[in-house]
């Protein structure tokens, strides 16, 4: 493994007990976690479907995709984060199951599925483009790849690493568009990106940063 995925999931088993308080993380609000119930059901249609959420965090999105009747599979490095996810997800009365592994290379064997959804997780990658590989290894013919990423910060602004070693990965900061459809269009069929910036329901108010969906078929 490596070393940095160390201080890396140091870094969000602390964050673990504070992260739902992010209006994005915790979808408290009704707008909120109703704007992302809307956006799902475009990007994960049918179903019920086989899902991997791979980072999946405290399982926000986990348990939207099964309110929503998919099958869904959590994979987070982050022991704390799964712990709530799983907790999250019971809590309302639905099944999903919830691993800890490393959301990059997810410890899912010959598996396959339907959708792969990632959110919010390049950025904390060593190697996102192995990451890319794989997750498009694990999708049936004819499934998807739903990547929510940014660039995060306002044009210009300095990022600040979070965890020693942060600032040496290759997407540190966030990953523009353009550069991910580069990435990810080599591997699928086709690809078309979704901008998320001007949706403030999505964010629990206005952002000022490059924030979207890369939305894949294998």
């Amino acid at each position: 493994m490596d070393p940095r995925l160390h201080a890396i999931a140091g870094y969000w088993n602390d964050a673990a007990p504070a992260f739902d308080q992010e209006p994005d993380h915790g979808l408290g609000a009704e707008g909120t976690r109703r704007a992302w119930e809307r956006r799902l059901a475009v990007w994960v249609p049918g179903g019920p479907l086989d899902v991997l959420d791979a980072g999946c965090g405290t399982g926000s999105l986990s348990r939207l995709l099964a309110e929503a009747g998919h099958r869904v599979t959590g994979v987070d490095l982050a022991a704390g984060m799964v712990e709530l996810a799983r907790a999250k997800v019971a809590a309302a009365g639905l099944a999903a199951r919830f691993v800890v592994g490393d959301a990059a290379q997810p410890p899912v064997g010959a598996e396959q599925f339907d959708a792969v959804l990632c959110r919010h997780l390049l950025w904390t990658l060593p190697d996102p483009q192995a990451a890319l590989r794989r997750w498009t290894s694990l999708l049936r013919p004819g499934g998807r790849l739903v990547l929510i990423e940014g660039r995060w910060g306002e044009a210009g602004a300095e990022w600040e690493p979070y965890v020693d070693g942060a600032g040496e990965l290759p997407w540190a900061g966030g990953v523009c568009a353009d550069e991910l459809v580069a990435a990810v269009g080599a591997l699928v069929r086709e690809v078309r990106v979704e901008p998320l910036s001007a949706d403030a329901e999505l964010w629990g108010g206005p952002v000022a940063d490059e924030r979207y969906a890369v939305l894949a078929t294998v």
